[in-house]
């Protein structure tokens, strides 16, 4: 029987093996970033991710959470600048539960990856 594909819900953290991450590299947090009509649309099999990283390095492109923010044990940077589309299928979740990241929080990863795109977020208005 086929697995039932995942349902990320924009905001929420989820576990996932990058491509680009090195072969034994364990899954890390992502974050949800696609909306809601694309994550639940039953023929997208893909979504938008944003990863985090326990290396505290800052940039422009990070957004420093502390971990009672997302509800991992330590503190992590979200990095916009390695925006990802991914299949749900490869999508893990939590093992315990964490904490969803607010609206107002995913606008703050946007500005991150225009940033990482060269651009300033007022340079789109």
């Amino acid at each position: 029987m086929p697995a039932v594909p995942a349902q990320p819900q924009r905001g929420e953290i989820w576990f996932l093996k990058l491509p680009s991450d090195p072969p034994d590299k364990n899954p890390r947090p992502v974050v949800i970033v696609s909306p809601d009509e694309r994550n639940s649309h039953p023929r997208a099999d893909t979504v938008l991710v944003v990863p985090l990283s326990t290396t505290l390095k800052e940039s422009p492109t990070h957004i420093k959470m502390q971990s009672g923010e997302t509800g991992l044990p330590e503190p992590c940077m979200i990095q916009g600048e390695n925006i990802s589309t991914v299949r749900k299928q490869s999508l893990q979740p939590p093992k315990s539960p964490l904490r969803k990241l607010s609206e107002t929080k995913v606008r703050a990863i946007a500005g991150c990856v225009v940033r990482g795109m060269g651009f300033l977020p007022a340079d789109l208005a």
